[in-house]
């Protein structure tokens, strides 16, 4: 708890009071549609301050966003200062609790364009899991598309993840983890190597070793998610040993035609061998 960010986002609002921008921390939650008592908690450092807080913030009273998450630039966004930073767009419960937003194999294709759209967001399924650590934080789930990643993921899993925030790719983008990476036209699922702090890239790596690696630079990145969950159709213990048994059977003839071949292999050779060269 009580983030940098949480500090920064503390130090916003009370240069806003100290500003008289504001009356009141109850005026600013209101403001913010947001509610007293959990800005309270926020504001005390007692609570991490939500993505969706920040969201309204930078709507609502020009939080610069750049400030709050890399300590960079001015508090608050001038008039002439492009709103080029994405915040992440969320779905809370009444009581400002986060669900998990789950990014469906058909809405992949528009999502890197929508992300930021608060309606386009909502119109997405959301959820929440009983474990602790889907409580605090930001989570999502994507569909997992192609056999890229096989044998680690497979096409039809679903994958639950935390958001790693743009000022901490630099560091907490781990290699040789696995993540979900938003780029400026689509989403991909690989094994990362991050060259970030000296290159500006990510190198993309696929579990499959038939597919190349590739390198997406940090100017195209959107979103980072880390894979926290896998989430995969369950067979009952039956239909495994079933399958067990069926893959053992065909390995057990493929072994036995390959027996066969061989054995015909050495017949012709030694045929060959036998049969002395040809008198003129």
């Amino acid at each position: 708890m009580n983030s940098i960010v949480t500090q920064r986002f503390a130090k916003c609002h009370d240069k806003l009071r100290q500003d008289k921008k504001i009356r009141s921390s109850r005026q600013f939650a209101f403001a913010l549609d947001y509610l007293p008592q959990s800005l309270s908690e926020v504001l005390k450092g007692r609570r991490d301050v939500t993505i969706e807080l920040i969201r309204r913030a930078v709507e609502v009273y020009r939080f610069n966003p750049l400030y709050l998450y890399l300590g960079e630039g001015p508090m608050f966004l001038p008039d002439s200062m492009e709103q080029d930073f994405r915040v992440l767009t969320v779905v809370t419960t009444p009581d400002q609790n986060e669900r998990i937003v789950h990014v469906p194999t058909p809405a992949q294709a528009g999502y890197a364009g929508e992300a930021t759209n608060p309606d386009f967001i909502q119109e997405l399924p959301s959820y929440t899991l009983p474990d602790h650590k889907y409580k605090s934080g930001t989570h999502r789930s994507f569909d997992i598309v192609g056999d890229s990643m096989e044998p680690t993921l497979y096409e039809g899993d679903k994958v639950v993840c935390s958001y790693v925030p743009p000022g901490a790719w630099d560091t907490d983008i781990k290699n040789n983890q696995v993540y979900v990476i938003v780029t400026r036209n689509d989403i991909v699922v690989k094994r990362v190597l991050n060259k970030l702090s000296t290159a500006k890239y990510l190198e993309l790596l696929s579990d499959n070793e038939s597919y190349d690696m590739f390198c997406v630079d940090s100017a195209d990145i959107r979103e980072v998610w880390h894979i926290r969950t896998r989430i995969c159709a369950f067979l009952s213990s039956n239909t495994q040993r079933s399958n067990m048994r069926e893959q053992i059977q065909e390995l057990r003839q493929l072994v036995h035609n390959q027996s066969l071949l061989i054995k015909e292999l050495q017949a012709t050779i030694e045929r060959m061998n036998n049969v002395g060269p040809s008198k003129a």
